[in-house]
């Protein structure tokens, strides 16, 4: 005599052929190079990855106004300080390309700004460093936005169709930033000595947390294998750390300053620059909080989000009238 399976089980066991066929055919998808957008199928840890990662980059972008926003009013220059002021705000609107971008995945604006001032998701630890003098500004355009660029210019071809195109015109910005960070550096190091010294004080300063940028070895990582499979990463975080090595060298070359690495050689063999070691435990007692500002970049976003409270709520009691006729 046959056994029949309950129902109930026979439901779940079409489900899972299901969700196999739909996992195959996303997969097949990316393979091929194909766009994932917001209303196509995805795997559950597909989305959540994505969410993560999008939106730490959105925090990013946002909490690094702040080590920047710190020197509009002591800028050396009326020009100085209308081209920072240009790229602050240039920070602020890719951080809302990004939060837009997370939102197409079922995710609230105001549940990933929750997620970020309770300290449930986090954002670049490179901005909870102190800008001490003008050379940082050039220190930050140069080395921090140049290492982003590396990473940002393998994100255009990420799997997630919104993500990718909210790329392609970040990437055109942080050209110009990176740009005028190693214009500033330029100057300075062809300056005075009290100049000269302070540019290389702030590359010391810059040039390791710079490299953490990439985050963990990838023998460390714990997100790059999925990462990679579904082509939401383009590059492993020690491909991408040894290009930015790669690129930066030269330019510190030509501009008279000196890389604080005595492992720094380069080798004939890989055709690459050899470096010393990352200090990974610094790395992670800031990413877990213990950084110079990291209590102080937080709170001054909670700050300022309170303070701004009025005019979200004004500026959507002018939308519905406008949506009504008045």
């Amino acid at each position: 005599m046959g056994h029949f399976l309950p129902s109930n089980h026979s439901s779940k066991a079409n489900t899972l052929t299901m969700s196999a066929v739909q996992e195959t055919a996303f997969q097949e998808k990316i393979d091929a190079e194909l766009k994932i957008e917001a209303k196509d199928w995805m795997p559950d840890k597909y989305r959540l990855h994505l969410i993560r990662q999008i939106s730490q980059h959105a925090h990013s972008e946002v909490i690094g106004m702040q080590p920047e926003g710190n020197w509009i009013t002591r800028a050396p220059s009326l020009r100085a300080k209308m081209v920072l002021i240009a790229k602050v705000q240039d920070e602020a609107g890719h951080g809302l390309y990004l939060y837009s971008a997370t939102e197409t995945l079922g995710i609230t604006r105001s549940e990933l700004i929750k997620q970020l001032q309770t300290g449930k998701a986090k954002y670049s630890s490179i901005f909870n460093y102190p800008t001490l003098t003008w050379a940082d500004m050039g220190a930050i355009g140069w080395l921090v936005d140049g290492a982003a660029i590396v990473n940002q210019q393998s994100l255009r071809r990420t799997s997630y169709g919104p993500y990718s195109r909210a790329m392609v015109r970040i990437c055109k910005e942080e050209s110009f930033h990176q740009r005028q960070g190693y214009e500033i550096m330029s100057k300075m190091s062809n300056g005075t000595i009290e100049q000269q010294e302070m540019a290389q004080d702030a590359l010391n300063r810059w040039w390791w947390p710079s490299l953490m940028m990439f985050g963990p070895t990838d023998s460390e990582s714990a997100h790059t294998s999925n990462a990679m499979k579904w082509k939401i990463k383009r590059g492993t975080n020690d491909d991408l750390r040894q290009l930015f090595i790669d690129r930066t060298v030269k330019q510190a070359e030509l501009i008279g300053l000196e890389i604080p690495d005595p492992d720094l050689k380069w080798n004939p063999k890989t055709k690459h620059y050899d470096f010393g070691e990352i200090d990974w435990e610094e790395f992670w007692e800031v990413v877990n909080g213990n950084g110079f500002c990291n209590k102080e970049r937080i709170n001054n976003h909670i700050k300022a989000r309170s303070e701004g409270q009025w005019v979200r709520e004004a500026a959507l009691a002018y939308s519905e009238k406008k949506q009504n006729g008045v």
